[in-house]
């Protein structure tokens, strides 16, 4: 448990963050939550965006990884026009020469109104 991310939403939904199988970490979907389980960023999708990668960057690098181990990830948009600001991140954050798989998904609703956007990802850890 990243001490950057929030204790009792995991606690309370019964969730992990991260889960390592061998060499794979399995990351839940992160949201803009901070330390303190506030939402950031709430209607600006790229603070929001901004706070997703940190959380991915706190689970990762908590299991001994970088970003440059994530493989694969799934961003789930409650509004499928913010998927530029979503790529634009990406290109801050997957910096390495090979870039994780990207799938998208419009979705109704996020766990909460507020949320905007959710990655989860699967990293490759040695």
């Amino acid at each position: 448990m990243p001490a950057s991310l929030p204790a009792e939403p995991a606690q309370r939904t019964v969730y992990s963050y991260g889960v390592r199988v061998g060499h794979a970490l399995h990351i839940s979907g992160m949201v803009a939550f901070d330390a303190d389980g506030s939402i950031v960023g709430e209607g600006d999708i790229e603070t929001q965006t901004e706070q997703v990668f940190a959380n991915l960057r706190s689970v990762v690098e908590g299991a001994g990884g970088t970003m440059a181990d994530i493989a694969c990830t799934t961003t789930y948009l409650a509004d499928v026009a913010s998927a530029p600001v979503v790529n634009a991140a990406r290109a801050r954050h997957f910096t390495g020469p090979v870039k994780p798989t990207h799938t998208v998904v419009g979705v109704a609703a996020l766990a909460r109104p507020q949320f905007l956007v959710e990655i989860s990802a699967v990293a490759y850890l040695s």
